[in-house]
């Protein structure tokens, strides 16, 4: 078979149709009322995104329990409440013909002390090199594992009626799913752990429970690490075995990604280079090569891709749509400008000041400003101050909300078991 090219449309096992093969990965909008609804920030947000040229938009995190949230503004979605905002957000999104998925995710234990001060986790396993701003997780029950797969399936009916066009699990990046892959985090040695087959089981009940409660044309897609990058982590071979595994279940696309917050492989950033090969400017591409041959599941690639050249190699690699994220905050119109010739590639952004901690600080918070420019209807400042976008972060840690307040007197979200 030829190589497709970017612009080529490609059929999803659902039938689900995507205009091209770029695709705006996650990225936490952090931009919801206070209350976990949808803000208007949030929908101005994607309707500049709507226009950007790509043919898929991902959301970023979005909540299935409102005691578990990953940051603060992130949308939570247990139970109708909120369709009309939704509604808002999924029609903005689509409007220039992309398809929009929403990304379903609980943290487990990688939740904020100021979020979560009583955090779930398949055991009772520290989050490392987190200082007192994580506290030490309790280990979920049994019963409580259950409503939690529920709670997934739940959030992803809301979804589908609300509009959206599929929903992505997200089993990467030290969340729930991932934590229960991993042999670091889950400890338990019942059903839901001990070996790599039980450990995976949290997640395949979670693809089944989706896929049983969603029409056959509503995408299901699936985030997941190539590996944690931690000794005695979840490895390169394990991911390969539950792409076998996810893949018999009829997932629509898997992304693949990798690290954890502990180790924070997702987040490094690279600069364009004409002389970087596609191998040295995409994370995960020979990953991905490797799983080619294990599965005929169409594969989303998200990680590093700059330029024209490295997204066309990494199809001709046999990855099946390109993912931008971060790229996409400081040029909203970049898959257009790709498609139609008139870029080469992301213009560079270097945040650097050679103390890694610090610049993962400075990059997460830089990013975040020119997200929240845009939800209030301004264009993304490639020239924005640093200093101003990390104050704004540590505002936001000590709890002053990124995005608005519920109206006085509105009804904040029940905790409702599914």
């Amino acid at each position: 078979m030829s190589t497709p090219s970017l612009s080529t449309p490609i059929v999803l096992p659902s039938g689900q149709r995507l205009p091209n093969r770029i695709a705006k990965s996650a990225m936490s909008e952090r931009v919801a009322t206070s209350g976990g609804r949808v803000s208007e920030g949030l929908v101005r947000l994607y309707a500049r995104w709507a226009e950007s040229g790509a043919g898929l938009l991902v959301t970023g995190n979005v909540m299935v329990d409102a005691r578990a949230l990953g940051e603060s503004g992130n949308v939570v979605v247990e139970d109708e409440r909120d369709l009309a905002g939704l509604r808002a957000w999924a029609d903005a999104a689509k409007a220039g013909g992309a398809k929009i998925w929403m990304q379903i995710n609980h943290p487990g234990r990688q939740s904020p002390r100021t979020l979560s001060p009583a955090p779930v986790a398949p055991s009772a396993v520290r989050l490392r090199g987190a200082g007192p701003a994580f506290a030490t997780p309790r280990a979920l029950e049994r019963r409580e594992i259950e409503e939690i797969v529920a709670r997934f399936a739940t959030t992803a009916r809301i979804a589908e009626r609300a509009g959206f066009d599929g929903v992505q699990i997200h089993g990467a990046h030290g969340y729930l799913v991932s934590q229960f892959l991993s042999p670091l985090a889950n400890l338990r040695d019942d059903d839901w752990g001990g070996d790599a087959t039980r450990r995976m089981r949290f997640l395949l009940e979670i693809v089944r429970a989706v896929r049983a409660t969603v029409r056959p044309g509503f995408a299901v897609g699936l985030k997941l690490n190539s590996a944690d990058f931690q000794r005695g982590g979840f490895t390169e071979e394990e991911s390969m075995a539950v792409l076998e595994a996810v893949g018999a279940e009829g997932l629509d696309l898997i992304e693949v990604s990798g690290g954890t917050y502990e180790s924070a492989k997702m987040f490094e950033e690279t600069v364009p280079a004409r002389e970087s090969s596609r191998r040295r400017e995409a994370f995960f591409l020979d990953y991905v090569e490797r799983a080619r041959a294990r599965i005929a599941t169409p594969i989303l690639l998200t990680g590093g891709l700059r330029t024209r050249e490295g997204m066309e190699g990494a199809l001709a690699a046999g990855v099946d749509v390109i993912g931008l994220a971060r790229p996409m905050a400081v040029q909203p119109d970049l898959p257009a400008a790709i498609l139609a010739g008139r870029a080469e590639h992301a213009a560079p952004v270097r945040i650097a000041t050679g103390i890694a901690s610090l610049d993962a600080l400075l990059q997460g918070a830089w990013y975040q400003l020119q997200l929240d420019r845009m939800g209030r209807g301004l264009e993304p400042d490639p020239r924005a101050s640093r200093v101003r976008a990390l104050l704004g972060y540590f505002r936001a840690r000590r709890g002053t909300p990124l995005a608005p307040r519920e109206p006085r007197g509105a009804a904040r979200p029940s905790v409702q078991h599914a």
